[in-house]
C-alpha cells in the first residue's frame, strides 16, 4: 500500500462491503478508537481478540472487511475490533435494478438514523450508527416491503476497558450481586450467549426455573379467582315516574333539563302554587364488577407467559429438528400441557369478562393483596428467567457508563463486606413497569457496616442528596461515612465514578503534564466543587463535612498510576482519583483500609480545614483542671451555694495558677457511694493572700457521670485538663501524663468505652505515669513501661514502641486487630 493510502487510514475508511443481487451496503469510519491517535499506534498493541460479524440473506455475492494489519478490505469475517463505543459509522445502501429499500433496528433511535436519500430508482439507504456508551453486539436488516433479505451482526467494544476481561468481568459481578442489574428493556446493542454456554445447559437453566416457579403463579391466580379484587359500578335507567327513587346529581341534572316532563297531581313537589310529578327519571343502581385494572394486568401477565412458552416451545422443536433428536418430547408434553391450562384459564367465564390492558398499573393491590402479589412476584421472576442468557430472546443491557458506576458502588460495598458485618442495606427495587432493576437513588439507598472490634458503624450511600446547601445541590454516586468512637459526628468521602479517561498520547498536553493515563482535570475538578459545596450550618456559620473526594475510573495499570499527580495529590489535599477495575482494586482496598484504621486525629490533621477544625484546635489549647479535695458534706454544700472555695496555698498542686476551672473531689470515706468527682465550674476571680488562695467561681456545672476513685484518691489537689473530665469514667482516666499515654487512651476507646485505668501510686495527685490500661472484660491489655507498650490479648501480645502509637496509629491498630 503507498504512503497516501497508509495515512488515510488514519481518517474514515471503508469497514465493511457487502454485495447483493439487489444493492450494495457499506459502512465507513475510523478503525481504531480515540485511545489511540492513529492506526499505526493501534497496530502495535494488536492482540488475538477478534470481532464477531455475521449475517444472513438471499443471493450475497460478496463480503469483505477492513483489515488493521494489511490496511485492505479482505473476505474474512475473522478480523480485529473495527467498531468502537462512542464511535460514529457512516452507513450507505445502493440499490440495484431499482429496488425499493427499507432499514430495520429494534431501536428507535437508529431506526431513525437512516433515511432514504434521492429518487427512485437511484434512491440510496443513507445515515449514521452511533453506539454512545453501549457495547456488544447490534443487528440490523435490509428489506423490501415484502421481505428480508439482509441481516448483519456486529460486535461493538468498549473504548476504556479491555473487553474479554474487565468489561465481561464487571458485567458479571454487577449481575451476580443483584439479579438482572446489567440488563436493560430496549438498547441499541444487547448481549447473547457466549461460546461457553451450550445450548442444553442454557436450555436446563431456564426449564429448572420455569418448572420451580408455574405452580407457585397458578396457584396465585387460582387465589385471585376466589377472593377477585372488585369495584362497584354505578349504572342509570330510564323509568317511569312512580318508580323513581331517591335521586343522585345525574338524575336531578336530567330532571333539570327537561322541565316538559313535569305534570301537575294533586300529590306532588309544590313548585309556586303548583304541585309537579315527573312522568320519566332515571333511577341509579350499583353493580359489583371484577373488570379492574389490577385483573387486567393480571389478565396480561398470564396472556405474556404464554406467549413465552410457545416461544420457548417452537425454539424447541427447531432444535429437535436441526439435530435430529427426540429428547426433549417429554418436556416439550410438560410445556404443551402448561400453555394449554393457561388458555382454557384465559377462556374462563371469569376472565373472559376482563377488559385487555390499555395502560401502565401503579397499584398497592399487586404489592400486597393475597394473589395479586404472588402472581406478580412470580411473574417477574420468570420475565428475567426467559430472557437469562440471551439463547431465547436478545439480551439488551444498560450502557458502559451507567454500568461502571453501578459496579463502584457494589464493589466497595462488597469490600467492606468482605472484613466487616453488613447490619443493613436498601439498595435495590424494581422500576414501575417491571421491564428491568435498577439502583434505589433515593436518601435512605445505603448499606451499612460494623467494625468486628471498634464496633463503630461505616455507612456506604449510592447517590446520596446533599439536602440544602447554600448554593447547588449536590448527588455524588458513592459516598462513605465513618464513626469514631468518642466522637459525635462522622466522617465523610466522596467517591465518584467517572468513566472517562485520558489515554496520554504521546505530544499531547496531558502526556506532557502528567505522563501517564489518568483521570481527566474536569473530572477532579468535580472532586473541588463536591468537598467545597457540602457543607452544613452549624451556630450561624457553615463547616465542610467532607474530608476527601475522589474519582474512581477506568484504568488497569495501578503500578504505573502510583506516580501520577493526581495520586500523589491525595495524600496532599485529599483530593485525587483511584485506577478502579475488576483486575485493579488494590489502591482502592489499600485506601479504605486506611480511612477506617485512622484515629479520628489523624483524619483531622490531613482534612484541609474541613468540619470540626475548630473544634480540634480549641481542644488542643488544652483548658486545665484543678481538683480540689472537699472534706466534708457541709463544705461541699456551702461551696456549691456560695460558689467560693477558700483553700491554703500548700493545699493545691503546684500549677494550680494553669488551672481555668476548679473540680471539686468528695472522698469516699466520707461521702460513700457518692464519692468522686460530680461538679466544676469555670474560674471567675481568684484572691491570693499571704497563706491561702480563694477562687470565686461560675455557674456549676455536672460532670456526665459521677467519676469515681476505684481504689485510688486525692490527698489535697491533682491538676487535669478539662477534654478528659468531660469523658472520664474513674478517677485514674483524670490524670494522663503524657501525650503518649492520651495516645494510648484514643486508641483503646476505639475498642471499648469502659476503661480500667491503674496508676504508679494510690494517690493520683503524687502518680507520675499510667501503667496499665484494660478494657473492662480483661480482652485487652495495654501495659505501659519507659519507651514500649505491650498489647495483650487473651492468648497473644505484641509489643510497640510508644513513638509508633503517635506516629504510626494505623500500624498498631492493624496489630491490635490481629491479636484480637
Amino acid at each position: 500500500m503507498d504512503s497516501h493510502l497508509s495515512g488515510a487510514v488514519n481518517e474514515e475508511v471503508e469497514l465493511v462491503e457487502i454485495e447483493t443481487e439487489a444493492f450494495s451496503l457499506y459502512i465507513k469510519g475510523k478503525p481504531y478508537h480515540h485511545r489511540y491517535e492513529s492506526l499505526k499506534h493501534y497496530q502495535k498493541v494488536q492482540s488475538d481478540e477478534n470481532m464477531h460479524f455475521s449475517y444472513e440473506g438471499e443471493a450475497i455475492e460478496s463480503v469483505r472487511l477492513f483489515d488493521v494489519q494489511t490496511e485492505e478490505l479482505v473476505e474474512s469475517t475473522n478480523v480485529s475490533p473495527l467498531f468502537f463505543e462512542n464511535g460514529t459509522y457512516q452507513l450507505v445502501v445502493t440499490p440495484k435494478n431499482g429496488y425499493e429499500l427499507h432499514f430495520h433496528h429494534e431501536h428507535q433511535s437508529l431506526r431513525k438514523a437512516i433515511s432514504r436519500v434521492g429518487k427512485p430508482p437511484f434512491e440510496l439507504l443513507m445515515g449514521n450508527l452511533t453506539f454512545t456508551n453501549e457495547v456488544g453486539y447490534t443487528t440490523f436488516s435490509i428489506g423490501t416491503k415484502e421481505k428480508k433479505v439482509l441481516e448483519v451482526t456486529l460486535e461493538i467494544f468498549p473504548s476504556k476497558l479491555s473487553y474479554k476481561e474487565d468489561y465481561q468481568k464487571l458485567l458479571e459481578e454487577v449481575n451476580e450481586e443483584v439479579y438482572n442489574l446489567a440488563y436493560h428493556f430496549v438498547k441499541k446493542t444487547y448481549l447473547g450467549a457466549t461460546t461457553s454456554l451450550t445450548v442444553e445447559s442454557s436450555w436446563s437453566e431456564f426449564y429448572r426455573l420455569l418448572m420451580q416457579y408455574y405452580k407457585q403463579f397458578t396457584k396465585a391466580i387460582a387465589q385471585i379467582e376466589k377472593q377477585p379484587h372488585h369495584q362497584l359500578i354505578k349504572e342509570h335507567a330510564l323509568v317511569r315516574g312512580d318508580q323513581l327513587k331517591k335521586q343522585d346529581s345525574k338524575g336531578r341534572k336530567f330532571l333539570r333539563k327537561r322541565p316538559e316532563l313535569f305534570t301537575e297531581t294533586q300529590y306532588g313537589i309544590p313548585i309556586g302554587e303548583k304541585k309537579v310529578m315527573p312522568t320519566k327519571g332515571l333511577n341509579v343502581q350499583k353493580r359489583l364488577s371484577f373488570d379492574t385494572l389490577e385483573n387486567q394486568f393480571v389478565k396480561w401477565m398470564m396472556t405474556r407467559i404464554i406467549h413465552k412458552v410457545e416461544s420457548l416451545k417452537e425454539t424447541l422443536r427447531k432444535q429437535a429438528s436441526v439435530y435430529q433428536t427426540s429428547n426433549h418430547d417429554d418436556k416439550l408434553d410438560e410445556i404443551e400441557a402448561m400453555e394449554a391450562y393457561l388458555k382454557k384459564k384465559i377462556r374462563s367465564s371469569f376472565w373472559r369478562e376482563i377488559s385487555s390492558l390499555d395502560r401502565s398499573v401503579m397499584s398497592l393491590v399487586l404489592q400486597m393483596a393475597p394473589g395479586y402479589r404472588e402472581a406478580y412476584q412470580t411473574y417477574l421472576i420468570l420475565s428475567r428467567g426467559l430472557i437469562l442468557h440471551g439463547e431465547l430472546a436478545r439480551m439488551s443491557v444498560k450502557d458502559v457508563a451507567t454500568l461502571y458506576e453501578y459496579w463502584t458502588f457494589l464493589k466497595l460495598g462488597q469490600i467492606l463486606g468482605s472484613k466487616y458485618e453488613m447490619i443493613s442495606q436498601d439498595i435495590i427495587k424494581v422500576n414501575r413497569e417491571g421491564l428491568f432493576v435498577t439502583l434505589n437513588q433515593s436518601a435512605s439507598a445505603k448499606r451499612v457496616f460494623r467494625h468486628p472490634h471498634t464496633k463503630e458503624r461505616i455507612t456506604l450511600y449510592f447517590q446520596k442528596h446533599s439536602g440544602k446547601v447554600p448554593t447547588v445541590k449536590q448527588k455524588p454516586d458513592s459516598m462513605l461515612s465513618i464513626e469514631k468512637s468518642g466522637k459525635d459526628r462522622t466522617y465523610e468521602y466522596v467517591f465518584d465514578a467517572k468513566y472517562r479517561v485520558d489515554f496520554a498520547v504521546e505530544d499531547s498536553y496531558y502526556h506532557r503534564a502528567y505522563h501517564t493515563s489518568g483521570p481527566l482535570e474536569e473530572d477532579i475538578n468535580t472532586m473541588h466543587r463536591y468537598r467545597d459545596s457540602l457543607v452544613e450550618g452549624k451556630e450561624g456559620a457553615y463547616e465542610r463535612y467532607t474530608f476527601g473526594a475522589y474519582v474512581l475510573f477506568p484504568w488497569g495499570d495501578e503500578h504505573e498510576y502510583e506516580k501520577h499527580q493526581f495520586y500523589k495529590s491525595i495524600q496532599k489535599v485529599n483530593i485525587g482519583g483511584f485506577p478502579f477495575l475488576p483486575n485493579s482494586t488494590l489502591l482502592v482496598e489499600r485506601f479504605l483500609d486506611r480511612l477506617i484504621e485512622a484515629s479520628p486525629q489523624q483524619i483531622q490533621q490531613e482534612g484541609i480545614l474541613p468540619k470540626g477544625t475548630l473544634e480540634e484546635w480549641e481542644s488542643d489549647l488544652v483548658e486545665r483542671v484543678c481538683i480540689i479535695k472537699v472534706t466534708s458534706q457541709e463544705e461541699f454544700v456551702r461551696v456549691i451555694q456560695q460558689g467560693r472555695l477558700k483553700v491554703a496555698a500548700d493545699w493545691l498542686n503546684r500549677d494550680w495558677h494553669k488551672s481555668s476551672y476548679v473540680g471539686l473531689y468528695k472522698p469516699r470515706n466520707v461521702f460513700g457511694d457518692q464519692g468522686g468527682v460530680s461538679h466544676y465550674a469555670k474560674v471567675g476571680s481568684v484572691d491570693v493572700e499571704d497563706s491561702s488562695i480563694t477562687f470565686t467561681l461560675q455557674t456549676w456545672q455536672s460532670t456526665r457521670q459521677l467519676i469515681k476513685p476505684v481504689g485510688y484518691g486525692i490527698r489535697t489537689s491533682a491538676m487535669t485538663d478539662l477534654e478528659s473530665l468531660k469523658h472520664a469514667d474513674e478517677l485514674p482516666q483524670l490524670f494522663m501524663k503524657s501525650n503518649d499515654e492520651r495516645h494510648l487512651w484514643n486508641l483503646m476507646r476505639r475498642f471499648t468505652k469502659q476503661i480500667i485505668v491503674s496508676l504508679d501510686h494510690e494517690d493520683v495527685g503524687e502518680a507520675e505515669r499510667i501503667s496499665t490500661f484494660q478494657s473492662q472484660d480483661g480482652k485487652l491489655t495495654f501495659e505501659i513501661d519507659e519507651d514500649s507498650v505491650y498489647i495483650r490479648s487473651a492468648s497473644n501480645q505484641v509489643i510497640i514502641s510508644k513513638k509508633d502509637c503517635v506516629y504510626y496509629p494505623n500500624k498498631v491498630f492493624r496489630q491490635i486487630v490481629n491479636i484480637l
